[in-house]
């Protein structure tokens, strides 16, 4: 008797599958799977594909593994709002605990299934006839999934990038540096097989990843030379860990949890002053509070502190925190340097001396670390992205990076981007912004799967105007902020002094602004563009994360409330085991 039908879960259908979705997400970090969740959660959307390059979820927290990583904003504000974690151990948790719990979510909500794990995005090119997106993928070699193929093309109707912001790492051009003959690593891919202990270690860098890198260091090197390019404004962490108490009223009363993160969003969104404008008192107490710290941290020693204090404001560059960094300079094995690097030759590191000439550092290093950042103004580096017409974004940016609300692109029809161009902040957490992106994300891709259900085709793409009158406010808005200091260079502009990382107001902003979609700002074209004309308007929400009833009333009532709440829902329970 011949076989009539293949096993249903391994039909040749499964080829087409594999190579058509409705959507691509580039990026299995916070931004990818917050798009993905809402893609289920909102769009009842299960046909989609997660492209993520390395071998696990969780993004930077994938990819950054160095010594003392750890977030610089307080937990209960650093997850999603859908996913609150009671567990959280500290108010700053490391790396690690936020793995566990970016891990955590995308089982709960089965992501895995969607992901494709050592799988690079090359690049994405708009098919004008068919309306669809063709996405060349990359298989990483050496992968198990590399034997069958390394290379193939997926269509989708809708392309999403999540790539974020510090993805690719930053090296420095050091005349020289192919001579070391010595170990290098860059902080954003560790080489936890070399042994640090006792070795002669040059840090070259200062800003968030060194602060932490460094007093780890310490503690097993011989050596630690921080080299120090610029100085930055640091403020202390403040980090504690969370009590037992806590973690119990977050598991059982959740409203305690809401509260508490509405705090600690109020509290960020205070700090929008202090941090981006330099003529405001509130800015300068921050610089106060700073060199306060560093003074009483490195007990006189007026030498340092002028090698420590930045001739810029604050909010000029990313401010960094941190407890244990200037403790750690205090250190008999660490020294500061503060003076140029000209160039590194075999185990030596040269400086630019008085005179202009090279000069030896004092010792020759075993490893040298490059905590330099990212290419943060490269958006989306290295993939190439090819729009209507074929037009390169690429190309469109090479003067600086530009998009529709931070979300959509000119010439590029049914794409996102989660943290795209001037959506990044100084003073709250990231995860509130891309919340908003991926819920707007959504109210776009919704008719363009609604599209795709009757067979037809829809494709949206932002009206160059609206493009235009967007990004004129914000650099308007942009030019009194700190960042447009002269005397201060950072990654938040270009060579050209175009500011393309920032957002200019607060994250309740933000979210207002997102919270609709108007497929008026959107060119339709498809043979089911009548779904956008008819209903022009689509109100995606937002997450309310500023105060609400709980936070009008003061701490001691809330306390109270709190308390009597515990007390009846023990009770309860009592009087139920009883019966």
């Amino acid at each position: 008797m011949a076989f009539k039908k293949s096993w249903p879960e391994f039909s040749l259908d499964s080829g087409q599958q594999f190579t058509n979705t409705s959507v691509v997400i580039v990026g299995a970090g916070i931004g990818g799977m917050c798009v993905a969740i809402d893609l289920i959660k909102r769009n009842n959307c299960q046909d989609f594909v997660i492209l993520e390059q390395s071998a696990g979820v969780g993004g930077t927290w994938h990819v950054n593994t160095y010594p003392g990583c750890a977030v610089d904003l307080q937990s209960i504000v650093y997850s999603y709002s859908f996913a609150p974690n009671s567990h959280w151990s500290r108010d700053f948790p490391g790396q690690k605990e936020i793995l566990s719990y970016l891990t955590r979510v995308a089982q709960e909500y089965r992501l895995y299934e969607h992901i494709r794990f050592c799988s690079t995005a090359e690049s994405a090119t708009w098919d004008d006839e068919l309306k669809k997106w063709k996405t060349s993928v990359t298989v990483a070699k050496g992968s198990k999934d590399s034997e069958a193929t390394s290379h193939y093309t997926i269509s989708s109707d809708f392309f999403v990038s999540a790539v974020g912001q510090l993805s690719q790492p930053k090296w420095p051009e050091i005349e020289g540096l192919d001579r070391f003959t010595g170990k290098t690593m860059h902080s954003a891919a560790w080489d936890w097989t070399y042994d640090l202990k006792d070795k002669r270690i040059a840090v070259v860098g200062s800003g968030c990843s060194a602060v932490q890198i460094v007093p780890e260091l310490a503690k097993v090197a011989k050596k630690v030379t921080v080299f120090q390019r610029t100085p930055h404004w640091i403020l202390p962490r403040g980090d504690y860990e969370i009590s037992n108490l806590r973690k119990t009223l977050y598991r059982y009363f959740p409203f305690w949890q809401r509260y508490w993160r509405r705090r600690y969003v109020d509290i960020n969104e205070t700090e929008y002053i202090s941090n981006n404008f330099a003529e405001h008192e509130e800015n300068r107490k921050l610089k106060q509070a700073a060199l306060e710290m560093m003074h009483e941290q490195l007990p006189n020693q007026p030498e340092l502190w002028e090698r420590l204090t930045p001739n810029y404001p604050v909010g000029c560059k990313r401010v960094v925190v941190s407890d244990f960094f200037f403790p750690a300079l205090n250190l008999p094995n660490v020294d500061l340097e503060a003076r140029p690097i000209h160039s590194i030759n075999d185990h030596t590191v040269r400086l630019v001396g008085n005179a202009g000439q090279a000069e030896d550092a004092d010792s020759d290093y075993d490893l040298i670390v490059f905590a330099t950042g990212f290419r943060a103004t490269d958006f989306l580096h290295p993939m190439k992205i090819f729009g209507r017409d074929g037009r390169a974004l690429h190309e469109m940016w090479k003067d600086g990076a530009q998009a529709y609300q931070g979300t959509c692109a000119d010439d590029m029809p049914n794409f996102g981007m989660i943290l795209g161009p001037n959506t990044g902040l100084l003073h709250n957490s990231f995860i509130l912004m891309i919340e908003a992106q991926s819920r707007y994300i959504n109210g776009l891709i919704k008719p363009v799967l609604e599209a795709r259900k009757q067979g037809r085709t829809l494709s949206l793409i932002p009206r160059p105007e609206k493009t235009e009158e967007y990004n004129a406010q914000l650099q308007y808005r942009l030019k009194d902020f700190a960042v447009n200091d002269s005397q201060c260079t950072n990654w938040y502009k270009t060579e050209s002094g175009l500011i393309t990382n920032l957002w200019p107001g607060t994250v309740l902003e933000f979210q207002k602004l997102m919270e609709q979609v108007d497929y008026r700002d959107y060119e339709s074209e498809g043979s089911a563009k009548s779904i956008v004309q008819t209903r022009p308007l689509h109100k995606v929400g937002r997450v309310v994360e500023e105060g609400g009833v709980l936070e009008k009333l003061s701490l001691a009532n809330v306390i109270v409330l709190g308390t009597s709440l515990i007390v009846g829902g023990l009770l309860t329970r009592r009087l139920i085991t009883f019966t």
